[in-house]
């Protein structure tokens, strides 16, 4: 922000918190302007800019009342577009890291249906008989992960593993099941 943006941001805030509604709209464009151009640089074409830049701008919206004049907008602006910025990219890692376990799960799905009724019913004792099969501690994560649902972080404080332990004995216990399950299914 140039020494010029923050005279005019101080001065259009000022106005806007005395109800001026003309000097809001024009402070809101202004902050959309410099909001995006500031992720882009950091950011570049992120499908999610404008997420960052929507955030921001609501931020600022809620928080406009702790914005004193007698101290710079600049760094007040600053804070809340970076914290908006580093919200929005861990929202964005947690989407990434479901659609890639999404992906994964497809993978390892047993090429031909599981022992399945006339109504096209999983037989769930065949998928427990299963997850019976694989050691206590793999078990207990591929059961932790898609059937109760536990984070991939409280089965590796619990099992007392990293993360990325936690996700390969996973991934091979996948490998197992679809090995175990497919071959239960070309049976039939």
């Amino acid at each position: 922000m140039t020494n010029e943006d923050e005279a005019r941001a101080a001065r259009l805030m000022t106005l806007a918190q005395h109800g001026d509604q003309a000097a809001y709209a024009e402070l809101l464009a202004m902050l959309t302007t410099l909001a995006t151009r500031f992720v882009r640089r950091r950011l570049g074409s992120a499908h999610w800019v404008d997420d960052v830049v929507q955030e921001t701008l609501m931020s600022v919206h809620r928080a406009r009342h702790t914005w004193r004049p007698d101290r710079p907008f600049g760094p007040w602006f600053s804070a809340i577009l970076t914290h908006r910025e580093i919200d929005v990219y861990r929202r964005e890692r947690r989407v990434r890291l479901r659609e890639h376990v999404e992906e994964a799960l497809e993978a390892v799905a047993p090429a031909a249906p599981v022992e399945t009724h006339d109504d096209g019913v999983v037989d769930m004792a065949a998928v427990r008989a299963a997850l019976a099969s694989l050691p206590p501690r793999q078990r207990d994560i591929v059961a932790g992960l898609k059937l109760r649902e536990e984070s991939v972080k409280h089965l590796a404080n619990r099992h007392q593993m990293s993360e990325s332990a936690v996700k390969v004995m996973a991934h091979r216990g996948y490998r197992r099941l679809r090995a175990i399950l497919g071959g239960q299914a070309e049976r039939k």
